[in-house]
């Protein structure tokens, strides 16, 4: 069968959502497929998924296969959504009431009947999460690709068999890439290809945050010195730090932006210097970024963190701010001995480092400066050139 330019998706179990009719899925036959399972939801928080499968969508056509959500409806479909990078979001639409294996039925059931639309021949396999091997486990993809970002099994509430699975899809995988070097160190163990590719940064995205600019309206009352965090609110971030670190400086003011995920807003400290607003959109980061004088990381020291690479990190940089960060290891291990990422344990010395960053901050160009040479020619694009050449050096 011949694709002429796009495939609207209107027939069968597959369509695209009302408030998406006009959008055509667009579908090259002579381009490779790849197929992305991950967990993390393509609208949710712009984060490496994002970064990497918007890159890729210009020489493979890019499906962002996500954990199915519920549906009122009574049988199974799956939700086609063009995004306006190119990339093909999918998510299954499950009714209520169905076990586990009857959703892995109807997940495998969904994905093929659409792989078998777009007559799909040449299959790349990429894999953020090993859960997706229950209705996955049986494609034949030319490349199987793991990506992983994180410790999945070190998070709150993964299921007790991601281990196992884990080891399945590294018996499974070609190719394995990490988001940062400990977590490679774990997984080389493990794998004879694996690589590491911590954060990358979109440069020119965030240096728009060195430019003045007048501040979001939300954040435009707010007074100075202001000390800031985005990212997301979860059992990763330390709570008890900022509470501590807000009290003892009540005359800095802390802006927080992010969801709160997996733990209960109300154990957020409450304090008047302390300002939450929520998630922001990836292209409104910078307009933040621009009004602070000091970026945050005050990640927790757990489990959960132990392997984490923080994309923020040089995102911060390119904005021109130093950065207050707790030590992670991967943190410590790339940027410690920069001069602009202080790294802060204990209230007391986060509360000096934030005092050492703004003093750094006062001589602009000097900062800038330094952290133009810290980031060299980091990005995204090179971090996404290097992982095709060695795709397609298997394929």
């Amino acid at each position: 069968m011949s694709w002429a330019g796009s495939f609207q998706t209107s027939i069968g179990k597959s369509r695209t959502p009302s408030n998406h009719a006009e959008a055509a899925v667009v579908f090259d036959p002579s381009m490779a497929t790849l197929l992305c399972l991950s967990h993390l939801r393509w609208s949710f928080v712009y984060q490496r998924p994002q970064h990497l499968m918007s890159r890729f969508a210009g020489t493979y056509n890019v499906l962002f296969f996500e954990e199915p959500i519920g549906t009122d409806e009574t049988e199974p479909w799956l939700e086609v959504r063009p995004d306006e990078q190119g990339v093909q979001v999918l998510v299954p639409r499950l009714p209520a009431g169905l076990n586990a294996q009857a959703s892995t039925a109807a997940i495998r059931a969904l994905l093929d009947d659409y792989l078998g639309k777009l007559e799909v021949e040449d299959l790349l396999l990429w894999y953020y999460t090993p859960m997706s091997l229950a209705f996955s486990d049986h494609l034949q993809p030319r490349v199987t690709i793991y990506d992983c970002m994180d410790e999945l099994s070190a998070f709150h509430g993964a299921p007790p068999e991601l281990v196992e699975r884990e080891r399945e899809l590294l018996a499974r995988a070609d190719l394995v890439f990490t988001g940062g070097y400990s977590i490679w160190e774990a997984k080389r163990e493990l794998h004879d290809n694996a690589h590491a590719f911590p954060s990358s940064v979109d440069i020119a995205h965030f240096a728009s945050a060195r430019q003045p600019q007048s501040d979001p309206p939300d954040q435009a009352s707010i007074g100075l010195p202001r000390l800031g965090f985005y990212g997301v609110i979860d059992e990763r971030f330390d709570i008890e730090l900022l509470r501590a670190v807000a009290a003892m400086r009540p005359d800095w003011q802390f802006v927080m932006i992010g969801p709160v995920v997996k733990i209960d807003p109300a154990d957020l400290p409450r304090l008047d210097n302390i300002h939450y607003f929520g998630g922001k959109t990836y292209d409104e980061l910078p307009g933040y970024l621009a009004g602070w004088d000091v970026a945050l990381m005050p990640f927790a020291l757990n489990a959960s963190t132990r392997y984490i690479s923080p994309t923020k990190t040089p995102e911060y940089l390119a904005g021109g701010r130093p950065v207050v960060s707790t030590p992670i290891n991967d943190v410590v291990r790339s940027y410690g001995d920069c001069g602009l990422v202080l790294i802060a344990g204990t209230p007391e010395e986060f509360v000096a480092a934030c005092e050492q960053a703004l003093a750094l901050a006062a001589d602009r160009d000097a900062m800038l400066a330094a952290a133009d040479r810290i980031l060299g020619d980091m990005s995204w694009d090179q971090t996404q050139a290097s992982m095709k050449e060695m795709i397609e050096c298997i394929r």
